[in-house]
């Protein structure tokens, strides 16, 4: 705290007397002291901007305007400095009002003795050194709150929103008016983990690592780990709590696409393996099946033709699976060149247009007109996405008003091709075992097409990212990292 006798003091009134009577009052005290007097508002106000002096000793009456006239307008400008507003007489109304403005103490003209102001100064400085320090905390605080890169909340004793800062804004894809006072549960996607938050917080008075389901407004999944502390006022009465998030969505897809290329590097050698093994005595079994076709030809047995066609057929059977699971374990090095992927979109519609119609189903086509143009395999991709393409029309019933949707955007210097059906959806738990080799929920098929189309998909540095609801349907979206290297023109 600053010594009384190193203290600049300012008193603003308008009447030269009151300098005298308080020059006296500081004459009474034993240190010394540099007090100095203006008597007009103006000059007053500039004092105080520019914080010239330590401490003000302000008149109540100051002409047109008022001691709490100069007061706001110093407030007003966010400048703290200790200011003492002083009265002819107690009216409790302006007194309030002056500590409400922000003076620091107010004075009773009548009833001012060198004890109590020299008291009252101390106060002054002092409490307004605690108000910038104060001030300051809160300044830096705020910044950290604001800047922070992970989502930061406060909510209340009710689990309703109080404040958040701009990146749990962003995780969220909310407007900030719109999660203000919202309840917490609105934003969990499971009913149960909100519970388990909330009795958490009020048993424990904190959570640490819990794992969740959050939900953004566009009704996309992020699984998070969410944290959360009491906070409590000076009585220790719990007034709400406050948290940090993290967003686990990079994490969880990296170790998925981990696992998946994982367990597709194994699914590529034991394939390779099982073609190895089974193709050495297939291949010996179809010569012996040709030497014995033109023996049992001579016969001219019909039976003996209708058997060798049951062995030949699921001979060649063998031989496409295996031949199928080559292709999806390990495809071919893609020859890379500039294409464009709504091109790509209109190769792969000429294609399945005719299954399109016949099945009664409405195409959305949405392409991207200003998609840059990518270097690509073109035959591989088209592979690829017409797959996913097949997968999604015979997800759709037959004449049931189903809809396809298919375009391109872009989104993070990515380039994004979507497939969207309006189809029966794909539960949760199976949609990881998409792209696992020989999953498939239809009555035909090797379960190798989406294998194969995942491949394909990787060896040109993308993603597959899958939403579906059941009844509702399922959205994939296919994105590629567009870089210099890879970008030709638009």
């Amino acid at each position: 705290m600053t010594d009384i006798s190193k203290i600049k003091v300012l008193l603003v009134d308008d009447d030269e007397d009151e300098f005298v009577i308080v020059q006296d009052l500081f004459s009474e005290i034993d240190t010394g002291f540099d007090l100095a007097w203006v008597d007009n508002y103006d000059e007053a106000l500039e004092h105080l901007l520019n914080k010239r002096f330590d401490v003000y000793l302000i008149d109540y009456r100051l002409g047109p305007r008022t001691g709490l006239d100069l007061i706001r307008e110093v407030q007003e400008e966010d400048i703290i400095v200790p200011m003492i507003l002083l009265t002819g007489q107690g009216d409790r109304k302006i007194d309030l009002e002056a500590m409400k403005l922000g003076a620091s103490d107010y004075l009773v003209k009548t009833e001012v003795n060198s004890n109590l102001l020299a008291r009252s100064i101390r106060y002054a400085i002092t409490s307004s050194h605690n108000l910038l320090e104060l001030r300051t905390k809160e300044t830096k605080y705020r910044l950290l709150f604001e800047r922070s890169v992970d989502p930061i909340y406060l909510i209340d004793r009710n689990f309703r929103v109080t404040d958040l800062n701009a990146s749990f804004v962003q995780l969220l894809d909310f407007d900030k008016e719109e999660l203000i006072q919202m309840p917490l549960s609105n934003i969990f996607n499971k009913p149960g983990e909100i519970d388990r938050f909330q009795q958490l917080l009020q048993e424990n008075e904190q959570v640490r690592d819990l794992e969740v389901e959050l939900m953004t407004s566009q009704g996309k999944i992020k699984e998070c780990m969410i944290n959360g502390v009491a906070l409590k006022d000076n009585k220790g009465t719990v007034y709400g709590y406050q948290g940090i998030i993290h967003d686990l969505s990079m994490r969880k897809r990296a170790e998925q696409e981990l696992l998946v290329a994982e367990k597709l590097a194994m699914t590529g050698n034991i394939a390779r393996s099982i073609a190895h093994e089974v193709r050495n005595p297939l291949t010996n079994l179809n010569l012996a099946l040709e030497q014995l076709w033109e023996e049992l030809d001579e016969a001219g047995s019909e039976d003996h033709d209708m058997y060798m066609e049951i062995i030949q057929r699921n001979a060649n059977r063998i031989d496409q699976l295996i031949t199928e699971m080559l292709k999806s374990s390990k495809p071919k090095e893609p020859n890379l060149k500039p294409y464009s992927l709504n091109d790509l979109i209109n190769d792969v519609l000429d294609m399945t247009r005719d299954r399109i119609k016949l099945r009664g189903i409405k195409l959305c086509l949405d392409p991207d007109p200003e998609l840059p143009v990518t270097s690509i395999d073109p035959e591989q991709l088209k592979t690829a996405i017409l797959n996913i393409v097949i997968n999604a029309i015979e997800a759709m019933e037959e004449n049931q008003d189903g809809e396809l949707q298919i375009g391109t955007f872009t989104r993070n210097g990515d380039v994004v091709v979507f497939v969207q059906d309006s189809g029966k959806g794909i539960p949760r738990d199976q949609i990881r075992k998409l792209f696992d080799p020989f999953f498939t929920g239809k009555r035909s098929g090797m379960g190798l097409g989406l294998t194969s189309a995942q491949n394909i998909i990787n060896s040109h540095k993308g993603k597959v990212d899958v939403q579906s609801k059941v009844g509702e349907g399922t959205r994939f979206e296919i994105s590629f990292p567009v870089n210099k290297m890879h970008e030709y023109g638009s």
